[in-house]
């Protein structure tokens, strides 16, 4: 039996049986968790979704996204409840309190508002991720979970604590940690309460990573957000094999061995939800570093419209990634999203009529409908094993995780010369500077050159809080200073962030990317089979159309997306693309030598 939402879906043909079905299995019974897989797989709008609830409980919609919410609506509901129950405060107005909620049919839910608060109630309806985010502003940027201090003022460190604590073994315990009920008045273990707090409160204000880090005199924590380390908590160290136990036993580690790096997976549950944490502990000089990378498929972003791309370079990836065979590339720095492109472009590709395999150092999400392996380097199934393997598996699409060597590179060059399309990572600088880097490798020229469709670059940049944005004026000084010709920004309106609660006075609030797309038309492949230098090839690109990082960049300055440091932060280290950017104008004489 349909829910309501199925039923209008299907009758609208925006799903398909098969797809309510799969999401049954997959994610439970029930419109909510319909409404959130929909979205998650960008196979219906939180937008549509709002407005097909609702229909079907004659209610008005809201647009949580548009609705100015903060910390000021925290004090209206109770924060447990809200969350949840799906329901966020809106407003309060002659004794009428206004919400939203995920699942408008729930009358016990509104009757417990009424009750609660002693007002009237007028429901909205409002698609469930719309509402986790709302919920996020209203309750995650107030407090952490728990207080540390009085978390573990409570903490005794006797010798009984630290024998019961490393006595117990990863598979004592179940494999799903649920933080609600940790987190209950049931339980008493201080540090059990601040680790599952830790984790619950990066999860809720959208970290990255934590870092759990051993100093003599304090253990220090530190939580990763769009790009930047900020410190937490500074405990006792006497804390440290107590939270460090904690830690291993969560993941499945041996917590008798601290001189070996070791690796591990957490799997828990918050604010209904399951959330995936790759974890990985070093020694160090004052004991054992652990970082968690928190893996929230929630925050998974599978629309590349949604990414940051131009129009133009979205344009041209996409050519690329839709070619019937060939190789795409995506390069960048560690932590620049390229895992998230890949998957993106993957996830447009992924259907039943393809055959799509990856190889993966580690699997970081688990996308319904490609077959994912894990690389095991400590058995011999590195990068060019797995893709021997792949290639007996009648593959159509390939995904390797990294081309590192040459024995990678050339089986991959050759799964795309007979019929594959392979999609893969390399670490170099920019677009251009691949090309070198596959030859310097050991690929001829002319196989590069006929294999290669598509290389991307991209970083990511911090944009500008959009409920602090402000309009901003830099100088000429600091604009030639970034390699910016300051007449290329008269009459443009820049901005930066003033600093409010919902960035943490920081000025930026998530980020997006910046992208140089390079394809290899005719002249580029002429190009490259005559080893022409990667500058050469870059200014070739230019006029062929590419967009390179620092122009994505400076676009993205004009529209008051990202502010200068921004610009100079992630394009400096180019100096070509500074030289291209700021002085654009100049280019055509270099590119008509060139061609000549």
């Amino acid at each position: 039996m349909y829910n309501r939402l199925a039923m209008v879906l299907l009758q609208s043909g925006l799903v398909e049986q098969e797809d309510i079905n799969r999401i049954a299995g997959e994610w439970g019974p029930g419109e909510t968790s319909l409404a959130e897989a929909l979205v998650l797989n960008g196979q219906v709008t939180e937008e549509l979704i709002t407005e097909f609830l609702a229909e079907i409980y004659g209610i008005d919609p809201i647009y949580l996204n548009e609705t100015g919410l903060g910390a000021k609506n925290a004090g209206m509901l109770n924060e447990a409840f809200a969350r949840e129950n799906m329901v966020v405060p809106v407003r309060v107005e002659d004794k009428t309190l206004s919400a939203a909620m995920a699942d408008p049919a729930n009358l016990y839910v509104i009757d417990e508002i009424k009750f609660a608060t002693g007002m009237e109630v007028v429901i909205y309806a409002s698609a469930p991720s719309a509402i986790r985010r709302a919920l996020d502003d209203v309750y995650g940027q107030i407090d952490a979970l728990v207080s540390v201090d009085e978390t573990l003022d409570e903490y005794d460190e006797d010798e009984d604590n630290l024998e019961q604590v490393s006595s117990l073994e990863g598979d004592e315990f179940d494999d799903e940690f649920d933080m609600e009920e940790d987190l209950g008045e049931g339980s008493d273990a201080p540090v059990i309460k601040f680790v599952d707090g830790m984790i619950a409160q990066a999860v809720r204000t959208e970290v990255s990573d934590i870092h759990i880090e051993p100093f003599e005199k304090y253990l220090r924590i530190r939580f990763r957000r769009d790009g930047i380390c900020t410190e937490m908590y500074k405990i006792n160290p006497k804390m440290q094999n107590p939270i460090l136990s904690r830690l291993k036993i969560m993941s499945g580690m041996n917590i008798a061995e601290r001189r070996r790096t070791q690796d591990g997976r957490i799997k828990a549950r918050v604010d209904n939800r399951i959330i995936d944490f790759r974890v990985n502990s070093v020694p160090a000089i004052d004991g054992e570093k652990i970082v968690l990378r928190i893996l929230d498929r929630g925050n998974l972003q599978l629309d590349l419209r949604e990414l940051g791309f131009p129009e133009d370079a979205l344009k041209t990836f996409l050519a690329g990634v839709n070619s019937p065979f060939g190789i795409v590339l995506v390069t960048g720095p560690t932590g620049s999203g390229k895992t998230t492109t890949l998957y993106s472009a993957l996830s447009s590709l992924n259907t039943p009529s393809v055959n799509i395999h990856t190889a993966e150092d580690p699997v970081e999400y688990n996308i319904d409908g490609l077959i994912q392996t894990q690389i095991d380097f400590g058995m011999g199934y590195n990068f060019a094993a797995a893709l021997k393997a792949i290639l007996r598996q009648d593959p159509n699409i390939i995904m390797v995780g990294e081309i590192r060597d040459f024995e990678t590179a050339s089986i991959a060059i050759k799964a795309a010369l007979t019929g594959q399309l392979v999609f893969s990572t390399i670490h170099t600088n920019d677009a251009p500077g691949t090309i070198n880097r596959l030859i310097d490798i050991g690929i001829k020229p002319f196989l590069v050159a006929s294999a290669v469709r598509t290389i991307m670059a991209q970083r990511l940049v911090k944009t500008i809080c959009s409920k602090c944005s402000e309009p901003y004026t830099w100088s000429d000084e600091e604009l030639s200073e970034a390699g910016i010709d300051p007449a290329e920004m008269s009459g443009v309106q820049t901005r930066r962030g003033a600093g409010c609660s919902k960035c943490g006075g920081s000025g930026y609030k998530g980020r997006k990317g910046i992208y140089e797309v390079m394809t290899l038309d005719r002249e580029l492949k002429q190009a490259v089979i005559n080893r022409v230098s990667a500058s050469d090839l870059r200014i070739l690109a230019v006029k062929n159309g590419m967009r390179t990082l620092r122009m994505d960049s400076v676009a993205k300055l004009k529209q008051g997306i990202i502010t200068l440091e921004e610009v100079t932060r992630r394009t400096t280290d180019d100096e070509e693309n500074v030289k291209i950017a700021a002085m654009n104008y100049k280019l055509e004489k270099q590119i008509s030598s060139i061609s000549s």
